[in-house]
């Protein structure tokens, strides 16, 4: 099993074509010649009933691991020297094997990129790689793999953390996950919103306490052996006196589950422990909540949490809480007071990105160095939205008089947008679309981009997921709230250069002529 893993997990995570690629440039030559390609995703995550109108880039730091340790050992070298072709030779080469056994890793490659935890936007390069055409072609897979994915999870906890009303978030979605890619969901997870996590290992490697409660098995097992609800959350109680917090949906949530939680949360109270709580995992939610909060007001235990789960995402949450306002007054509670003891576990719809699974993340050569002058290279396609902006670039922010985001603007890198007296924004497909940005319109402009690794060496401290989280709630309070909206967000600005534009406009009147 151990040989399965080192395939699996190391530089081999990858597909076969880039390595069928990277042997054609090792024949043709041109394995060791300076490349530049860019990652970035094209359209927001759209989830059928509702659409992102931001993403949060995550991700990069299990990237530059893997890329640490990821090299073409002697297992991975023989398994590429056995596979045959439809001719019953060798695919690739003797010497490509060799040259691979020696240089079969990342230690050539720089990386710039915008860090973990910024809020991002479609076409706009969050990584970009330059190194020798081999390895910078086999690095893709397993780049888009690392990225996309967390990147898609962090949006959805994001998204689920401004529908709680910045409510208390705990990941539920391990058992949901696929495969270990569990370990990244949580990871992302706790990057985009979510306080806490039911993952353990994942937890305590990232420096937090796992959460969770207990199972409706115990209960079960009690209720087998004839010794009833309140006896099993007795027995809990006892071992856990100052983190009790039970669930009481497993028979009747009004009529037994709630009552026997009340009785024993009276019996620690007398005992001098505060009760955390109860989890609701069934039924009509809002409604249930707003009853058990009457139940344990009465009871005297008004600081009590109430802990939703089962199948919670972002619209799911708005729902419960715009049924709370609605209902609540009608049982004399007071909706506000409510909703701050709600607490969300979210698990499947968050783990797996329910209603877009898929961050449709690529990884696009966008310049050839020639001469020690970068060339730009460009794709072009059928569909506008498709053509890639070539070249070699920067990335900046703009923000307005209220200190907003009002658009992130795509730039060559001989440009110098701070010292221009107006800046103007073009659309990257509508040649007709252009803004003019004066200074005195302009509060800021940040570059995004940030070293990462320089000829292989890693030169970028990878901050705590407490920080990254900060970076990540700066974002968003920099975003118009249209922008943030769950449902029909708002268009954010994403615009080229007056320079790339043109150059873009260039490369593709030249190609399309030469083609004809």
């Amino acid at each position: 099993m151990a040989g399965l893993i080192n395939s699996t997990e190391g530089i081999l995570f990858t597909d076969f074509y880039q390595l069928t690629m990277a042997q054609l440039y090792h024949e043709a030559g041109m394995h060791s010649k300076e490349v530049q390609f860019e990652y970035f995703f094209r359209t927001y995550p759209d989830y059928g009933e509702h659409k992102a109108g931001y993403c949060v880039n995550c991700g990069l730091q299990s990237l530059i691991e893997w890329m640490q340790g990821a090299s073409f050992t002697d297992k991975d070298i023989d398994h590429l020297k056995k596979h045959k072709g439809s001719n019953n030779k060798p695919i690739f080469k003797k010497r490509f094997l060799s040259w691979l056994r020696e240089n079969g890793n990342f230690k050539g490659l720089s990386m710039r990129a915008i860090p973990e935890g910024r809020v991002v936007h479609p076409n706009v390069p969050l990584v970009v790689v330059e190194g020798p055409f081999a390895m910078a072609q086999i690095l893709e897979s397993s780049l888009l793999n690392h990225l996309n994915f967390q990147t898609l999870v962090a949006t959805k906890a994001a998204r689920i953390k401004d529908a709680s009303e910045n409510g208390v978030v705990i990941d539920f979605g391990m058992r949901r996950a696929q495969g270990k890619g569990a370990n990244e969901a949580s990871r992302a997870a706790l990057i985009g919103g979510a306080e806490f996590s039911s993952n353990s290992g994942l937890s305590y490697s990232l420096g937090y306490l796992p959460k969770g409660t207990h199972a409706h098995s115990m209960v079960q097992a009690y209720m087998a052996q004839g010794y009833g609800e309140l006896k099993a959350f007795q027995s809990y109680a006892d071992l856990y006196p100052d983190d009790c917090l039970l669930l009481v949906d497993t028979i009747d949530t009004l009529k037994s589950g709630i009552p026997n939680a009340i009785k024993v949360f009276k019996q620690l109270k007398k005992k001098g422990h505060k009760p955390v709580g109860i989890r609701l995992d069934s039924g009509d939610l809002a409604y249930l909540s707003i009853q058990a909060v009457r139940m344990l007001d009465r009871a005297g235990f008004k600081e009590t949490l109430i802990v939703l789960s089962n199948e919670l995402d972002e619209l799911v949450i708005w729902q419960i809480l715009s049924q709370i306002r609605k209902e609540s007054s009608r049982y004399g509670v007071n909706p506000g007071n409510l909703i701050k003891r709600l607490v969300y576990g979210v698990g499947t719809r968050l783990a797996t990105s329910a209603g877009d699974s898929s961050l449709d993340g690529v990884y696009k050569l966008t310049a050839v160095k020639q001469n020690n002058s970068w060339l730009p290279a460009i794709k072009i396609s059928e569909v506008a939205a498709k053509t890639i902006n070539p070249g070699f670039k920067k990335i900046f922010r703009i923000y307005d008089k209220r200190k907003k985001a009002t658009a992130d603007l795509i730039a060559l890198d001989g440009e110098d947008i701070s010292r221009q007296k107006e800046i103007l924004l073009y659309h990257p497909i509508e040649p007709s679309k252009i803004r003019r940005l004066g200074r005195v319109h302009i509060s800021e402009i940040e570059a995004l981009l940030v070293d990462i690794i320089k000829k292989g060496k890693t030169v970028y401290s990878f901050p705590s997921i407490e920080n990254i989280r900060q970076m990540r709630d700066k974002d968003l309070d920099r975003l118009d709230a249209g922008i943030r909206r769950l449902i029909n967000p708002h268009i954010y600005h994403i615009s080229l250069s007056q320079g790339l534009w043109e150059l873009k406009q260039k490369l593709t009147k030249n190609k399309i002529n030469s083609y004809k």
